[in-house]
């Protein structure tokens, strides 16, 4: 779990991963579906890895669709973290899914982590099913 922070203005964000098998957070703000990304859990040796390995994510990541949706998402998601904190509100929880919350939404939730820290808000970030099953 990563967090940032600064001042006295409290703006959380809260990014987790989930599987969309165990059920879709009824919580969130946002909620975005990758499960059109390549899928390792179908590739021979990465089945049993999560998003947090570095075959993982390189293979869901470094993908044309994996490159294409980060460069949209990263974005979209300053803005309207902005725009939510700009309106008063006091966070976002930003939940991420894929089948089973091991792998595709892992590794987004990780290289979101990281291109989203910012000190003008805490960022905490987590992985909901990663242990199950």
């Amino acid at each position: 779990m990563m967090k940032t922070q600064n001042g006295p203005e409290q703006f959380e964000v809260e990014l987790f991963s989930f599987g969309f098998k165990y059920g879709t957070p009824e919580d969130a703000n946002l909620v975005f579906d990758v499960r059109f990304l390549p899928n390792p859990y179908w590739e021979e040796g990465m089945r049993h890895l999560t998003g947090r390995d570095g075959a993982v994510a390189d293979y869901v990541l470094t993908s044309v669709k994996g490159k294409e949706f980060l460069a949209y998402l990263a974005p979209l998601l300053r803005f309207l973290i902005k725009a939510n904190r700009e309106a008063g509100k006091a966070g976002l929880r930003i939940g991420i899914g894929c089948t089973g919350g091991h792998h595709r939404s892992v590794a987004v939730v990780e290289q979101l982590g990281q291109l989203l820290a910012d000190d003008s808000f805490v960022l905490r970030f987590f992985h909901r099913d990663i242990d199950k099953e």
